[in-house]
């Protein structure tokens, strides 16, 4: 798996907070380097290590999982009290284009890929016994749109699908980002809406959800998501709780994509 990267640099376990790792690597999708945070719980036994990957929304790097969203916290709770199966965490940048790549494939870099195909490889590095387990993908805002996106696009690769207050489309990116939408020279082959992305891989979809806010702005798209959904007759879960478009929300129903991992993990 080394010879995917041309380089990559790991930061020393006795630096770090326990379980938490630093990777920076040379990114052929995005021609640049590129950095992802990783957690693994400790204690694990031997077998294989189901990998979920979180994505940041605007504004955000690899860290902001962890250092506001308290991912790993999160984590460690729900497998100590709840029996929740060991899972690793991959949290990569969206490659820091403008105020958010929205994870997609640009002219001149592709962060759909760097998500699809390089985050698993550098988690399967650090820790090998993800190399062939489930892969899950979840994330938040823009983070959400992309998780549903990518998560749509390659059943192959992600085993479900979770969402918090997402974009659905690319027009809300509008007022989030000062890019758009003229500075966005995309080179992407498939829908930008998640909807159509979703319906696109109807008859294969892994398990979904999604949730948001009652008081999030992006409460009316969500809506607009679950009735498309249901229109279509795709199988998904939908919920609303109170809260708005803030990391308060992120970090209590982060629980609720976890949660949602472990159950498709106990059919399997």
């Amino acid at each position: 798996m080394l010879q995917a990267f041309r380089t990559v640099e790991f930061s020393h376990p006795d630096l770090t907070p326990p379980g938490v790792h630093f990777a920076t690597v040379k990114s052929a999708a995005l021609r640049r380097r590129a950095d992802v945070c990783l957690y693994v719980p400790p204690g694990l036994r031997a077998g294989r290590l189901p990998l979920v990957v979180l994505l940041h929304g605007v504004y955000g790097s690899h860290w902001a999982w962890l250092f506001k969203g308290a991912a790993h916290e999160v984590l460690d709770r729900l497998i100590q009290h709840e029996g929740l199966p060991p899972m690793m965490l991959a949290m990569p940048s969206d490659g820091l284009w403008g105020d958010g790549s929205g994870y997609l494939r640009h002219a001149d870099a592709d962060y759909a890929r760097w998500i699809v195909e390089e985050v698993p490889a550098i988690a399967t590095l650090l820790e090998p016994n993800t190399a062939g387990a489930p892969c899950f993908i979840s994330g938040l805002s823009m983070g959400g749109w992309g998780a549903l996106r990518l998560g749509a696009l390659h059943p192959e690769i992600f085993s479900g699908i979770s969402a918090h207050s997402s974009v659905t489309e690319m027009g809300q990116m509008q007022g989030f980002v000062e890019e758009y939408p003229a500075g966005y020279d995309l080179a992407e082959d498939r829908p930008l809406q998640a909807l159509e992305c979703l319906k696109l891989n109807a008859h294969r979809l892994p398990p979904l959800r999604f949730d948001c806010g009652t008081e999030d702005i992006l409460i009316e798209p969500n809506r607009h998501l679950h009735e498309g959904l249901e229109r279509a007759g795709i199988a998904h879960e939908y919920q609303e709780f109170p809260g708005g478009h803030t990391w308060e929300y992120w970090r209590e129903h982060l629980a609720d994509s976890l949660r949602f991992f472990g159950r498709i993990l106990s059919r399997a």
